[in-house]
């Protein structure tokens, strides 16, 4: 009896082998081309499969971007839920997110460009990804970090602030570095996304945030257990 013949890569036989992988040349090819620049071919020949097959998975680039923005934004949801999820204060619970959301960016180096490019679509109206994006990733996760704040102010953790101005600029003081790593570049001459760099960054951050919102006697030092997520 004939031993069977794995099936390989760029065949229906390993469906979530061939779907992850043209999921990860479809970031590559949308992160630097762009949705209107990115190429299907360049996609398949990258993930070694066929176009054929990548039409399988997906109908269309449409379709493909779409499952991108899903790999981006759902991994970022796990990541941040599992430290909201934690049964800790609510100063640690807060830090552990800013310290997840942190480490999400930087482990995923192509993300925040796909990102940007997402927004600008939306801005110019573009997009029809952006409302189902909002409903399942955006308000979730203000939903449940403006909850951890709230619990803060009401034990006196926190400073008296408002939910609504306060997640964008602690997104914002997460986020906007790297979408800005080229400028660092220029200005200081050090490569920004270097481990010394990220290490000194995270800290910045946990720091700028804390200052921010903290009362003076409930500051936490920034290696607290329970910061690292």
């Amino acid at each position: 009896m004939h031993a069977a013949v794995k099936s390989r890569l760029g065949t229906r036989g390993r469906p979530m082998q061939s779907r992850a992988a043209i999921l990860r040349a479809a970031v590559r090819e949308f992160s630097e081309q762009g949705l209107s620049g990115a190429r299907t071919d360049a996609i398949a020949r990258s993930a070694k499969v066929n176009k054929a097959l990548l039409y399988y998975y997906f109908q269309d680039k449409g379709a493909l971007y779409g499952a991108v923005l899903d790999e981006v934004f759902g991994g970022l949801l796990a990541s941040v839920d599992a430290a909201l999820s934690q049964r800790l204060p609510p100063g640690q619970k807060i830090l552990a997110y800013v310290g997840a959301h942190f480490d999400y960016i930087a482990g995923h180096p192509l993300y925040p460009r796909i990102v940007q490019n997402e927004m600008m679509q939306a801005r110019r109206g573009h997009s029809p990804h952006f409302d189902r994006i909002v409903r399942n990733y955006f308000q979730p996760v203000f939903m449940k970090v403006a909850n951890v704040l709230q619990e803060g102010m009401s034990s006196g953790e926190f400073r008296h602030i408002d939910p609504q101005h306060f997640v964008p600029s602690m997104i914002a003081v997460i986020a906007f570095y790297f979408n800005s790593t080229h400028v660092t570049r220029l200005v200081t001459g050090e490569d920004p996304l270097s481990p010394d760099r990220l290490s000194a960054r995270r800290a910045a951050v946990l720091d700028f945030i804390s200052a921010a919102l903290f009362r003076p006697d409930h500051v936490l030092h920034k290696s607290s257990k329970g910061v690292r997520a």
